[in-house]
């Protein structure tokens, strides 16, 4: 089965939210309803960036894939924004004494084997709202049945 970058991003706005008790939308703000703190400034934004196949051939039962994402935190200040991207990174990318990764993340039917930072542009400010923008790479593979 290939790998379903839906699944993976479902997964990935799901660690977020768990790990920066924070609410993350996705590819747009969250609303009021959204868990764990609605359109409450600060929140990140998950966009899906698309995938590219590794591995194993594309029939094959077991499937490899880098699946792109990118993380917008947005706040009313730079050091909020700052703030939720350290957050952010902290979730994807913190680890655990002899562990691995201390924030899980699990889509279904699928194994994050790899995760990392594969750019970083920093604060930016249009009318008022600051976003730190970033972008991580996860190395994602299908177990065969």
């Amino acid at each position: 089965m290939a790998v379903q970058g839906r699944v993976v991003s479902l997964a990935v706005q799901a660690a977020l939210s768990g790990a920066t008790g924070r609410s993350c939308g996705y590819a747009t703000a969250p609303v009021a309803a959204d868990k764990p703190t609605g359109n409450t400034v600060p929140y990140c934004v998950l966009y899906p960036l698309g995938s590219v196949s590794d591995g194993p051939p594309f029939g094959d039962a077991d499937a490899d894939a880098k699946v792109l994402v990118q993380v917008t935190s947005i706040g009313t200040t730079a050091e909020q924004a700052e703030w939720m991207a350290d957050k952010v990174r902290g979730a994807l990318l913190g680890r655990a004494p002899g562990a691995g990764f201390a924030t899980p993340v699990a889509p279904a039917g699928h194994v994050v084997t790899g995760r990392e930072l594969d750019k970083s542009d920093g604060v930016t400010v249009v009318s008022g709202v600051y976003s730190y923008i970033e972008r991580f790479a996860l190395h994602v593979t299908t177990p065969g049945s």
